[in-house]
């Protein structure tokens, strides 16, 4: 069982880097940071903590190859790993449409982007002079002048059925953006197909669960931290994960509108019990560890604790390093 901690880095550099060297002194295993446009540059924040840790690993997650081209993605991981001294991974997504019709890019063919990005991603990272025609992109005998230190694993984040079997297929980790049991008991039934079809074992991957967490000794503080990010998550939630959790569509198109007009009150007002139970781990550590226990015994492999991680940050996270992942990491040795 691994653990990992997610960061988006809408504050100061200086913020989000103390987080990460936390991060590491609390026994976290990787720190993903988010890949926003509108927010701190993520291979500038990933540098940073990386010199100031020792073992912690280190990636985006996720980043799309729409805004980004694969070829600058292989050039930006291949120099972290050297930075951090072989401790560079990749979480690779198709980005989300609303944040991509900001700038009028096209969200064409999602899963077609996400395998041929992985085929050039790992060409460039093998050092190869790579000439690449896909349907998507086009590389003509280009090449980076150096290599990462090591094989690069590439996680792809995932939530529908298709992206699901393909990051199983071809990836070697996947951040599955979930929180709530029903959703990774439908994740792993795509994930066996995709294993199936590459002649894979359930082993060869890291299954991670890259939750919106929220932990405080105080249950109600957790819920109300929790808010905000619910609200965004159903608003952002396919008619197919509402339909799962029996939350009306029209209270999240309710939330989606209002965050559009910017009434971030009214929106966060909407959020109904319902819609925190489904898309969030929230509550004391003792709630936490046994929601993270049902995530475990579904199939999991590593716990993505992502925002908002607690109404204080730096107490959510010595709270998760005393009480949470010491209860798991005895709980799955036994």
């Amino acid at each position: 069982m691994r653990f990992g901690i997610e960061f988006v880095p809408d504050t100061a550099f200086w913020q989000t880097v103390g987080h990460g060297i936390l991060s590491e002194k609390y026994g976290f295993d990787f720190i993903w940071i988010t890949d926003h446009f509108n927010n701190r540059n993520v291979y500038v924040i990933l540098s940073l903590i990386a010199n100031y840790t020792d073992r912690v690993y280190l990636g985006p997650g996720v980043t799309n190859p729409y805004l980004t081209h694969p070829a600058f993605i292989a050039s930006s991981i291949a120099s972290l790993d050297r930075v951090s001294g072989g401790r560079a991974v990749v979480g690779l997504g198709a980005g989300d449409r609303v944040t991509l019709g900001y700038l009028g890019v096209e969200r064409k063919k999602p899963l077609r982007a996400i395998r041929e990005c992985v085929e050039i991603l790992r060409a460039f990272f093998r050092g190869e002079r790579v000439s690449y025609q896909g349907e998507i992109f086009n590389v003509q005998s280009a090449s980076i002048s150096y290599k990462p230190l090591r094989k690069i694993p590439i996680y792809i984040g995932a939530q529908g059925p298709k992206m699901l079997a393909l990051a199983a297929e071809i990836g070697d980790g996947i951040l599955i953006n979930a929180s709530h049991p029903i959703d990774f008991r439908f994740a792993m039934e795509h994930i066996k197909k995709g294993l199936e079809r590459a002649g894979k074992r359930k082993e060869d991957i890291d299954i991670a669960a890259y939750t919106s967490f929220s932990v405080d000794e105080n249950p109600e503080k957790a819920r109300k931290a929790a808010i905000p990010v619910v609200a965004f998550i159903t608003a952002g939630s396919p008619k197919i994960v509402l339909e799962r959790h029996d939350i009306p569509e029209e209270a999240a198109e309710s939330i989606r509108e209002a965050l559009k007009a910017g009434k971030f009150k009214e929106a966060f007002s909407q959020v109904t019990d319902d819609m925190i139970e489904a898309f969030t781990i929230y509550g004391t550590p003792e709630d936490c560890v046994k929601k993270v226990e049902e995530l475990v015994d579904i199939g999991i492999t590593q716990l993505v604790v992502g925002s908002p991680i607690g109404k204080r940050k730096r107490k959510a996270m010595k709270l998760i390093s005393e009480h949470v992942i010491p209860k798991l990491k005895e709980e799955f040795r036994g």
